[in-house]
């Protein structure tokens, strides 16, 4: 299944983890659950029927929000940090990961274009925990 993965294209939480990694030397598996409900909301849009019909199968409401609250849930529960500060990660170095990020070749996978602008909120908003 992870090689089918990788075949569809891994999108906006990889793209934005590859830069915070290389920059602040982050576990790549932990900061990819960090930037999980943050990328979900982003995408949101362009993923939503396709939430709501994965919510019903992990016998949830069908609808996105139940999704993202246990995707919340489950990071809580096992110890996942909700922001990037709590991955010891500053906007210090937000100019160039907007840059690494946008340019990430799995950004090419994510539903709605990642680009700079899109970036610099995503991680602005993972930095302050605002979904």
């Amino acid at each position: 299944m992870g090689a089918t993965a990788f075949q569809k294209a891994l999108g906006g939480i990889h793209a934005l983890s590859h830069p915070v990694g290389a920059l602040y030397d982050t576990h790549h598996g932990l900061t990819n659950a960090v930037f999980m409900p943050y990328v979900l909301a982003f995408n949101r849009p362009a993923i939503e029927d396709r939430i709501a019909r994965l919510a019903a199968y992990l016998g949830l409401a069908p609808t996105f929000a139940a999704f993202l609250t246990w995707v919340l849930e489950l990071r809580a529960e096992i110890g996942i940090p909700h922001t990037l500060a709590g991955l010891k990660v500053d906007d210090q170095q937000f100019g160039r990961m907007n840059r690494m990020a946008a340019k990430d070749p799995t950004a090419a996978g994510n539903p709605v274009p990642l680009n700079e602008a899109a970036c610099r909120r995503l991680y602005a908003g993972a930095l302050m925990g605002k979904i």
